[in-house]
């Protein structure tokens, strides 16, 4: 199995990387940064390979899908700026058009263009790294560039799975949950047990579900 995990040069997506790596999927770990993408690759074990990637690059997207031979899960991780700083109220929407930019548009882009390798594959898989902050059920002020485009993710996720599903492409959308990451901050769980909730949904069998919007395997509101 051929993976390709954005923003995988810190935090979740580093670990999610490290991970299917070990359950045997070769790895192509992605960063802005081709030296960050190199790093991680190394210490993500021999079936790790590095690409420099900036989701917000439609001719970075392009070089990665002529690359590619084969793909069977993408693990659209890749995300910027938890605004705390704002309220939608009078939020700076240059913010918000920057955040969308890595956070909706990225992961629509990439997809649209490795449709193809995963439409050949016997066991394609699509995993939009989401947050509970985005559960309309549950949403509250604060965060907007982030909760917005979340949302906006959660809402892409449930249109490619609908229209994927003759292709057999699973397509899902998994909260890691608080984690301790440079972007989640001290005191969230470990790093190891929200990027286990993304491989879960990674490495699903044929005959699971789509269109979901999961934490640790179980069901979010959406």
């Amino acid at each position: 199995m051929i993976a390709l995990v954005t923003g995988a040069n810190r935090g979740i997506g580093r670990e999610v990387a490290r991970q299917l790596a070990v359950a045997g999927h070769t790895v192509f770990l992605t960063a802005r940064s081709a030296e960050a993408a190199a790093e991680a690759a190394r210490a993500a074990g021999p079936d790790a390979h590095p690409l420099r990637l900036d989701v917000t690059s439609e001719a970075d997207i392009t070089a990665v899908a002529r690359d590619l031979s084969a793909l069977d899960v993408l693990v659209n991780n890749a995300a910027i700026t938890y605004d705390t700083w704002q309220r939608a109220t009078d939020a700076d929407l240059d913010v918000v058009r920057e955040a969308a930019e890595t956070n909706l548009y990225g992961p629509w882009r990439l997809t649209q263009a490795l449709l193809p390798l995963l439409r050949a594959s016997a066991h394609p898989r699509v995993v939009n790294v989401s947050s509970k902050v985005a559960s309309l059920a549950s949403m509250g002020g604060g965060t907007p560039a982030y909760t917005s485009t979340k949302a906006a993710l959660n809402a892409l996720t449930r249109m490619l799975a609908a229209e994927l599903g003759p292709d057999r492409v699973l397509v899902n959308a998994v909260c890691p949950g608080w984690v301790a990451t440079d972007m989640g901050g001290p005191g969230g769980r470990p790093v190891a047990e929200g990027a286990a909730s993304v491989v879960w949904a990674a490495t699903l069998p044929d005959d699971g579900p789509t269109g979901g919007f999961f934490r640790d395997g179980q069901p979010l509101p959406w």
